[in-house]
């Protein structure tokens, strides 16, 4: 049971974003449960100084405007919606602008007109990695994998590179003024949660990151970056010696059935999917009687960063090349390309489609490829259950197939890569050797490595996506505390409450050992447990 700190360290809840509601819902959690166990935490919150943020959406305002203006239309809304519900939690509410210069802002204005617009991605301002999250934002902005036929590319750069200077600058000086030992920085990517994330680490600052999960009610907390790289990073360690007993098995199973329709889950794309595999197949042409593999796309523009061990830079790069391959091979393997849904109902709609860009290289579709659209109702996990070969990029779905049996082919920085469950490919010629050595005689993975990716799906679902109960959602991306079931934060009343602090002061794994817990979902509190 976590114990209350025997210091109040400072700490720094960088919700910036007062419009983002599940960060600052979560943020107002935190602060009362961290103040609860002796810390002493304070919000810092935008009051308008950025130009252009995570929060700048193409439905919010375009880019003639945002390049004239800024996204200053907006600002007043999400900063009000922040101080609305900052304010009364009791907490300090430090503003960016407070630790901003005349002197920084023209610091940060002319370094946006004087970067070569080539070299804005790869810009560095004193070790810190400003044009990586510029880059990234922008794309995001966009909604596309590049910048491709954009008009408006470079100034749109432009003011994120801005944005990313001031963060930077402000960061640095709220750390040097007011003492923070741990920042907790939702995301932590993009601007500017990304920018914050690495100036607290250049500056011995103990970083914290965190992401809704895909259950409901669940977060994923992450020590010293964010999640997308420490997911890949992990030890195995941390789940290989999981036990598959069979309430373990038993619960898995239960969600992973759940899955296919997002029945418990913050995040999904279909309420009625089909999951008839051969009807799906018949509609795009495909033919149900033979063997197929199927490739997985990611959304082009998502979490455009640096990773080390992908085989392609890029997913469009990646599917093209597969595709490619393919055009090249007999008719012994159809390919059939699942194309993400959240192309088109994502939060971020892709501007950017993967099958436009196929057309775009090859003119028509090459004998033996079939693409089903994201509009297609198709139930992707389905289409898995009878593929020869699973084929990723970075997509999640990939720890879905390997626990349903499937072997998976890793191109980029998927979860599973290094798990011991997938096939991972390491560049172009191994990847090209590997499509070579299709369809697998046998196409489902032997009992052991099974069972490595039924530990790991378990690790990812149950212990890594820590519940929070009380935090509740519309559907809608509306969020909300229950305030009766919230209404005490300290030690010992929720046990992934308890994970979360006793990782956030003293630096545990973000490990929730559900497998241990009366309740697999976490609605128990601490009388149940």
């Amino acid at each position: 049971m976590s114990k209350r700190s025997p210091y109040a360290p400072r700490i720094a809840l960088a919700t910036h974003m007062g419009g983002y509601a599940h960060a600052r819902v979560c943020d107002m959690v935190l602060a009362d449960a961290l103040h609860a166990r002796g810390a002493d935490p304070e919000f810092i919150l935008c009051d308008g100084a950025l130009p252009a943020c995570q929060m700048t959406k193409l439905s919010r305002i375009a880019p003639q405007d945002l390049v004239s203006n800024g996204q200053e239309a907006y600002c007043s809304k999400c900063f009000s919606n922040g101080v609305t519900e900052l304010g009364p939690r009791k907490h300090p509410v430090q503003m960016v602008t407070s630790f901003l210069s005349a002197a920084d802002k023209a610091l940060a204005h002319g370094l946006a007109l004087e970067v070569p617009v080539d070299a804005i991605r790869s810009f560095v301002w004193e070790s810190l990695p400003i044009g990586e999250h510029a880059y990234a934002g922008a794309l995001r902005y966009l909604a596309r994998g590049d910048f491709v036929g954009e008009a408006l590319a470079e100034p749109v750069q432009r003011k994120y590179l801005q944005s990313a200077m001031l963060i930077a600058l402000s960061t640095r000086k709220a750390i040097a003024t007011r003492g923070y030992e741990i920042m907790v920085a939702h995301h932590g990517i993009y601007t500017p949660q990304g920018v914050a994330a690495a100036v607290a680490r250049s500056m011995g600052v103990r970083l914290v990151t965190y992401n809704p999960a895909y259950r409901r009610h669940s977060f994923i907390f992450s020590h010293g970056d964010t999640y997308h790289h420490t997911m890949v990073t992990e030890p195995v360690s941390a789940w290989r010696g999981l036990e598959l007993t069979p309430r373990v098995r038993s619960d898995l199973d239960q969600y992973l059935m759940s899955r296919r329709s997002g029945a418990n889950d913050w995040i999904w794309f279909h309420n009625e999917p089909i999951e008839d595999h051969a009807a799906a197949l018949r509609s795009v042409g495909a033919d149900p009687d033979k063997p197929y593999a199927a490739l997985l796309t990611s959304v082009v523009w998502d979490a455009q960063l640096h990773y080390e061990a992908s085989a392609f830079p890029s997913m469009i790069e990646w599917l093209v090349e597969t595709v490619r391959l393919w055009s090249a091979r007999t008719d012994d393997l159809q390919l059939v390309v699942r194309v993400h849904p959240a192309e088109l109902r994502g939060a971020v709609p892709s501007r950017q489609r993967a099958a436009d860009e196929l057309r775009r290289v090859f003119g028509e579709i090459p004998k033996g490829v079939f693409i089903i659209p994201p509009a297609n109702e198709a139930s992707t996990y389905a289409l898995c259950d009878h593929a020869n070969a699973v084929i990723v990029y970075n997509t999640k779905t990939g720890v879905e197939a390997a626990a349903a049996g499937r072997k998976v082919i890793v191109a980029g920085e998927a979860w599973v890569r290094g798990k011991g469950f997938t096939i991972d490919v390491s560049d172009p010629a191994h990847y090209r050797e590997t499509l070579a050595s299709l369809p697998f005689s046998d196409d489902a993975l032997s009992t052991d490595t099974h069972e490595l990716a039924l530990k790991y799906a378990y690790h990812f679902f149950f212990r890594r996506m820590i519940p929070l109960p009380f935090v509740m959602d519309d559907g809608a991306a509306k969020f909300w505390i229950d305030g009766a079931r919230a209404k005490d934060l300290r030690p010992g009343a929720w046990p992934g409450l308890d994970v979360i602090c006793d990782g956030i002061l003293g630096g545990s794994p973000f490990i929730y050992p559900a497998e241990r817990m009366s309740a697999p979902f976490g609605h128990e509190n601490a009388d149940a447990a």
